[in-house]
């Protein structure tokens, strides 16, 4: 399943003005949907992007496959893992704040995405500062 970069790009470009296009709707009061609706193209371009991850992390499992080869490569898969659950469990909890399904403080709303920003800032900085010693 190997997309080429404009393809990527299109498929981004496309969930991005679904999401804005009805995220206005939703702002100027023309739509009265559910915000959990409205979060449905972000949804579904994470599901891809998941299970895109997904199925390279599980390549790794196949016969034949040298664990010494790529072990940065699997921790930086992980890292992408982590930061779409992160992602994922921040547009959950916004939207339940919004919908008004639960009392939480925006604070702790923010909470995973706070999160996901260090840990974005640590990998920054450590693929800007870290030396290889070979």
């Amino acid at each position: 399943m190997r997309m080429s970069l404009a393809q990527r790009v299109l498929l981004t470009w496309l969930f991005t003005l679904l999401f804005l296009i009805m995220l206005v709707l939703k702002l100027d009061e023309k739509a009265p949907w559910n915000w959990f609706l409205i979060f449905i193209p972000v949804w579904i371009f994470d599901t891809i992007l998941l299970v895109m991850l997904i199925v390279k992390m599980a390549g790794r499992c196949k016969s034949g496959f040298d664990p010494r080869n790529g072990s940065q490569n699997m921790k930086k898969k992980v890292w992408y893992l982590v930061a779409m659950l992160l992602k994922l469990a921040f547009c959950l909890a916004l939207c339940a704040k919004l919908q008004r399904f639960t009392t939480m403080k925006l604070a702790y709303v923010f909470i995973p995405l706070w999160a996901l920003l260090l840990g974005a800032l640590v990998e920054l900085g450590y693929n800007i500062f870290y030396v290889r010693r070979d």
